[in-house]
């Protein structure tokens, strides 16, 4: 049993709602978080919509003290652990502190934290004492640790968008090499400043229908003209079979796949033979033992960028052969836009509650087929279809690419 990874536990903090519920029935009901910008002025800027968390109050996650020492990356991180925990039921403090791990993926970190204090810094003000712990990547599995007084491996992980997949798979090789026995996996970002927003939109990566942002986001759409940057966090309790038994904890679905690799091709664009996204989703299916026609729902990474989505939809006709039309391939991304290194973790509590629920979430705004992406998209609509198996797709800047499995239980 030990060979066997199982998570039990969730927590997400989302631009459709904090918490697991409130993030899924919004997926299900089509909703959409995507709305003009409010943490900051963005009007020096072209692109001023995005999905931000809306409502949240760290203090009900932490003590005051604590939210003054941490960047909000770090506050969404603590919530969705917080929630993870209270959902698996798991006393950690019985637990062997060193049998416990954390790793939580997060593409940037505190940059909220940097430029607000280089403002700080030109105006004359003095720098925050807390200024460093703040902002370091690192900051958010230690603060999990320090929290929960976890004294295992501990680990972050920084891969850009494919960041909170690649810690999830990190931490089932952790598990399945007997490292530790539970391990917190999470991915966690928030990057709304003026200086992300700016060199986004230089960089041409960004939608900026302002007018509608709504709709801005429209993953496989021909339409579609960019990505839309989000914020938020997910954590999962993973551990392996045998310990989840042994405290009789409820299991949400066995972890069995997890693909990764490198492009070597470019920065920001994806090699137009997908080469590397083939490749990773093959060793995912490889690594779980679990054949291409087993494969009941794919959660794609598309982000809503013209070649991404094209490149993407390539390697799954690929990897899929003629099935691939048969399989629902949907990105939430419409619904959230792009939460960057949290991204990975929260699609793949998509993937879990689509398993069990047997209710596949859409892909919204999507209204204008492309020729060039001509899949079965689930377009706008949750499906009810029977979910033993899916795939959750992670693809990042540098060529970045990760694929996790997940199963139903049995």
């Amino acid at each position: 049993m030990r060979d066997r990874v199982v998570i039990t536990g969730m927590g997400a903090v989302t631009p459709l709602g904090i918490g697991v519920e409130a993030y899924w029935e919004g997926l299900i009901k089509g909703e959409c978080g995507i709305e003009r910008i409010t943490l900051l002025d963005v009007s020096p800027v072209q692109c001023q919509i995005g999905a931000e968390v809306k409502n949240f109050i760290p203090g009900k996650f932490m003590p005051a003290k604590l939210v003054r020492e941490s960047d909000r990356f770090i506050q969404f991180a603590l919530a969705a652990v917080q929630m993870a925990v209270e959902d698996s039921r798991i006393d950690l403090s019985r637990e062997d502190p060193f049998r416990v791990g954390v790793v939580f993926g997060t593409a940037i970190g505190g940059i909220i934290t940097v430029t607000g204090e280089q403002t700080r810094l030109l105006n004359g003000s003095r720098i925050s004492p807390h200024f460093v712990p703040k902002f370091l990547t690192n900051l958010a599995s230690g603060q999990v640790a320090i929290r929960y007084g976890i004294k295992g491996p501990n680990l972050t992980i920084t891969t850009a968008c494919s960041s909170g997949s690649d810690a999830v798979g990190t931490a089932m090789h952790m598990l399945k090499r007997g490292e530790a026995d539970v391990v917190i996996a999470g991915g966690a970002e928030s990057l709304f400043c003026l200086l992300m927003l700016a060199g986004l939109c230089s960089a041409r990566a960004l939608s900026c229908r302002n007018d509608e942002p709504g709709k801005a986001s429209r993953p496989f759409d021909k339409d579609r003209d960019g990505f839309v940057m989000g914020e938020g966090a997910g954590a999962l309790i993973v551990e392996t079979l045998e310990h989840a038994v042994r405290r009789e904890a409820h299991v949400l679905a066995e972890l069995v796949g997890y693909g990764r690799c490198g492009d070597g091709y470019h920065t920001v664009v994806p090699a137009p033979d997908a080469a590397g996204e083939i490749y990773c989703m093959q060793k995912a299916l490889e690594s779980a033992g679990i054949s291409a026609e087993e494969v009941d729902y794919i959660n794609a990474h598309g982000t809503s960028t013209v070649l991404g989505d094209q490149v993407e939809t390539k390697a799954i006709k690929e990897v899929f052969g003629p099935r691939a039309y048969r399989i629902p391939v949907s990105s939430t991304k419409g619904a959230t836009g792009h939460l960057m290194g949290a991204g990975g973790v929260t699609e793949l509590i998509a993937c879990v509650n689509a398993i069990r629920e047997d209710l596949i979430p859409p892909t919204i705004n999507y209204s204008n087929p492309d020729p060039e992406c001509d899949l079965d998209y689930v377009p706008n609509t949750a499906r009810q279809a029977t979910v033993r198996v899916a795939m959750s797709n992670s693809f990042g800047f540098g060529g970045q690419n990760a694929s996790l499995l997940i199963k139903k239980y049995e």
